[in-house]
């Protein structure tokens, strides 16, 4: 058996096309990796064994990843039959009785999911601690965030579990945990992928769904496998010119890319974010591309920052109010986190009007920020003010429910920009910090253009190849108890 755990998806996908290892031996080996490292990191939280062992049984649809193993995160992929939490203890008990159109186009595509990965309640903070499961830890160092809200499956690829895995992005829930667990993570544009039958425009249409890879060629496949409006989307992004993987490889000319270092909100940014961005800069230009100073113009933080909250908020009470309906149960304040419930009562203090001004605000924001784009084909910037944070660093005091999201701010500064305008991003694991921890650094796309930034990624890829450069614990976890490589 070749080491499996080391390979994409891709790669796994044609050792079952050339009958060189069949899916169930692909699927019981992820199975294995799981059950051992999973203790450790608890990105897993809803298996989903029995089922996935019936596919890699039976006849699989001849997709273009067909009998690999993925693992689903908790949130927006309901899957019928299964447990769906939402990392909320309200739900903690729900099954869900339809499948989402995403999980049914990754089902198309061969992908044969293993179980739930663990998020924040309802995908709010940028750390994935709730409650109810607990905290997942980073790969590179179990004390650690690995990132939020996709922290789950961002760990569980990142050590080896599975070579992919389902990930949303509302406010940088993609690219966050990507630059924790040094992983490729690309946001794509806005409503790129379905979000029906059960979603509209999560977030009033901040929110996307996607995944998290190793290997750029991964995510580039699996967009194209996914993408494309369901029945009945209210809007859809533009159609690609020609599919996501023949960018993979293909030139992406010089481009005229925009290096922003300082955040719009004024927070201080680490030197260790700097250093990554700056690095990350500088081989770009040596890849040929021109890189310049880039500062966004007319654009207010404290405007964004303020019309983006009244969305959040909102959004969050929104989904306690459809969750008290749909399961038709009071929502109490014992049933929620702090923070949750916290939110929830500062969106009671919104009218509608306020809703319709803060959007209205935003997609003003986006037009600005798109004039002033004009002039550079890329953006890049840091990923996050700091390098993954410890373990409880967003846990404030009892009298300060909103301390999470208060620290929220200070973290994640740069990420939001993308989700306001829907415009494509990316992070790319190309640093790491002195004690050994990643650091992504984001490029943004101008809106429908995921091409280019597919082709950049690509060539960073090659010009600094990351897929080699695993968490000491993903490594130790590719042998058996017998060293037999897995």
């Amino acid at each position: 058996m070749r080491e499996l755990a080391m390979l994409d998806a891709t790669a796994q996908a044609e050792l079952v096309r050339r009958r060189e290892v069949q899916a169930l031996e692909l699927v019981e080996a992820a199975i294995e990796r799981i059950e051992r490292l999973n203790p450790k990191l608890n990105a897993v939280v809803t298996p989903m064994y029995e089922r996935a062992l019936e596919q890699a049984r039976g006849q699989l649809p001849d997709g273009p990843f067909k009998g690999v193993p993925y693992l689903l995160k908790d949130l927006n992929t309901e899957v019928a039959g299964v447990r769906y939490t939402e990392g909320s203890s309200f739900l903690a008990d729900f099954v869900s009785r339809h499948d989402q159109e995403l999980v049914l186009r990754h089902r198309r595509a061969g992908l044969i999911a293993l179980g739930k990965t663990n998020t924040p309640e309802f995908g709010i903070l940028p750390t994935t601690e709730p409650e109810l499961f607990g905290p997942t830890r980073n790969p590179w160092n179990p004390a650690h965030s690995a990132g939020g809200s996709s922290g789950g499956s961002a760990a569980a690829v990142s050590s080896g579990m599975v070579p992919l895995a389902h990930a949303s992005d509302g406010g940088g829930s993609i690219r966050i945990p990507a630059s924790c667990c040094g992983l490729f993570g690309l946001k794509p544009t806005r409503m790129r992928n379905p979000t029906g039958p059960a979603l509209g425009d999560g977030l009033g249409g901040l929110s996307v769904e996607h995944g998290l890879t190793w290997s750029v060629r991964d995510s580039a496949a699996l967009l194209d496998a996914t993408a494309g409006p369901d029945a009945g989307a209210p809007y859809f992004a533009p159609q690609p010119f020609r599919p996501f993987l023949e960018e993979v490889g293909a030139d992406p000319g010089r481009l005229r890319i925009g290096l922003t270092t300082t955040a719009i909100t004024g927070v201080p940014v680490d030197p260790e974010c700097l250093r990554a961005v700056e690095e990350t800069a500088r081989l770009c230009e040596e890849l040929g591309h021109h890189v310049s100073p880039f500062t966004p113009g007319d654009l207010d933080g404290d405007e964004l920052s303020a019309a983006f909250i009244v969305l959040y908020v909102t959004g969050v009470a929104a989904s306690v109010k459809s969750w008290s309906q749909q399961l038709g149960r009071e929502a109490s304040p014992e049933s929620f986190e702090a923070l949750t419930w916290a939110m929830r009562d500062a969106a009671l203090n919104y009218t509608a009007a306020d809703y319709v001004l803060a959007l209205g605000q935003l997609q003003v924001i986006s037009r600005r920020i798109a004039a002033n784009l004009a002039d550079i084909d890329v953006w890049l910037m840091p990923v996050l003010a700091e390098p993954p944070l410890l373990l409880g660093s967003f846990a404030g005091p009892p009298d300060n429910p909103m301390f999470g999201l208060m620290r929220a701010a200070m973290y994640v500064p740069f990420t939001p920009i993308a989700n306001v305008t829907g415009q494509p991003a990316m992070s790319v694991p190309l640093a790491w910090t002195e004690a050994g921890l990643p650091v992504g650094s984001q490029f943004v796309g101008r809106y429908g253009d995921e091409a280019t930034l597919f082709r950049l990624a690509a060539q960073l890829e090659e010009a600094r190849p990351w897929a080699d450069r695993r968490p000491p614990l993903a490594t130790a976890a590719s042998a058996d108890s017998a060293g037999n490589l897995l």
